[in-house]
């Protein structure tokens, strides 16, 4: 995973906040010579940590909008998902849905919407909380300064943010924010409705032959940590 240094941050808190050491964080990023000293601006690769799709692994039974209930464990609600929430600049589900079957390397090079807002240095393979981020700005749930390429980044700016609350994921609406366990790492996708009785999310997801990510819709089941759902 690969992080963009913000102002005040620390090695060692970087190190904390992501359950590896300041050695390892030194080794993963060899142009770092000073553990005291690094630059805001700069992107740290994170050693052992990815935020994207990996298919296979199944979740977990149990759990609430705090976090380890399986998506494939919870069945569509009596009269579906409802309307998607809306922003002061429309539904972010529409606008995920604008752009279904692009590249995310391409799309983070376009000059506007989405990819305009969209940060065009995260690797090709792990743009799903660019991607999620981006979407949330052009609807006016959040601010440039929410914005963030990193799963757990973007989960506490959204627990911080008093327009979003966490629900439960048989109370998500098309357009909220899906936060996932996903092996060592985690995956951040948008809940797109029920089919058949199971979830659906949009997202930037792996599913290129190389490994890269497209904006695709998907039904996972991997563990929970958090479902946002935008109030204002």
């Amino acid at each position: 995973m690969s992080y963009r240094i913000q102002s005040g941050d620390t090695l060692s808190g970087l190190a904390k906040r992501y359950g590896t050491s300041v050695d390892s964080l030194m080794k993963a990023n060899p142009d770092i010579q000073n553990k005291d000293l690094i630059y805001a601006g700069k992107t740290l690769n994170i050693p052992g940590s990815r935020d994207s799709f990996e298919p296979g692994t199944q979740g977990v039974r149990g759990g609430g909008s705090g976090g380890s209930s399986g998506a494939g464990n919870v069945t569509a609600p009596p009269g579906g998902a409802g309307p998607g929430t809306r922003g002061p600049g429309g539904s972010p589900f529409d606008i995920a849905m604008s752009h279904m079957g692009k590249n995310a390397g391409s799309l983070k090079l376009e000059g506007s919407g989405v990819g305009a807002d969209m940060e065009d240095w995260v690797p090709n393979n792990v743009n799903c909380a660019n991607f999620v981020s981006a979407c949330l700005e052009q609807a006016g749930q959040i601010k440039d300064s929410q914005h963030s390429a990193s799963v757990m980044t973007l989960q506490a700016n959204l627990d911080r943010d008093p327009n979003f609350k966490r629900v439960d994921l048989k109370d998500a609406k098309p357009g909220d924010v899906v936060s996932m366990k996903v092996g060592s790492g985690q995956h951040v996708v948008m809940f797109a409705g029920w089919k058949d009785g199971k979830a659906q999310f949009i997202g930037s997801n792996n599913i290129n032959s190389d490994g890269s990510q497209r904006i695709s819709l998907t039904s996972m089941n991997y563990p929970i940590m958090s479902v946002h759902q935008y109030q204002g």
